[in-house]
């Protein structure tokens, strides 16, 4: 198994089905936490569906689509970054992410989805990367931000969310954009 190193003590990694129970324990910590803006908290009850989520992510890979990838500080699943859409022939995908409160505040989303996109961009000739977030979720705002993406503007209650509707910023970043700064 491959993995990048993101700090001296924590790696990225892609998130494959034989993960299961460890993609479960992570969801079991942080359940709630996860759950305020990310759907996998629902999908992944037990290890059945935790399989089944990590399954359906592991054939969109293989057919070129979406992916998951983990982060592991000192070896323990602590979150992770995706493409929830991955689009080759058009071009496009986006970018998104996830994190239990272990894992959090230290720039380790920004890092990997610096490594996701200069990917995208650079080897895959991506020409769009999107970046989704609930108007609410201000932390993943500030992953956009710092990953210098643009603000286009907000769908209005596009998102129903465990019961409420959500309003979800859309931010971007073209390729020429990425490109004129180094490589990762």
């Amino acid at each position: 198994m491959f993995a990048i190193d993101l700090a001296d003590d924590a790696q990225l990694f892609p998130l494959e089905i034989w993960h299961a129970e460890e993609f479960l324990a992570h969801i079991d910590r942080g359940r709630e936490f996860i759950g305020q803006y990310v759907g996998f908290p629902d999908r992944a009850t037990d290890l059945e569906s935790a399989r089944r989520l990590l399954g359906a992510n592991a054939e969109s890979a293989a057919a070129d689509g979406r992916r998951l990838y983990g982060i592991r500080v000192d070896g323990t699943l602590v979150g992770g970054v995706l493409f929830p859409s991955f689009d080759a022939a058009s071009g496009n995908c986006e970018v998104g992410c996830w994190m239990e409160p272990a894992g959090a505040g230290r720039g380790l989303v920004t890092k990997a989805c610096r490594v996701l996109i200069d990917w995208a961009v650079r080897e895959r000739g991506m020409h769009r990367v999107e970046w989704h977030v609930a108007t609410g979720n201000k932390k993943s705002i500030a992953v956009a931000e710092r990953l210098g993406m643009t603000r286009e503007g907000v769908m209005r209650q596009n998102h129903l969310h465990r019961g409420v509707r959500q309003d979800t910023e859309v931010w971007s970043l073209l390729a020429h954009e990425w490109t004129a700064t180094p490589a990762v």
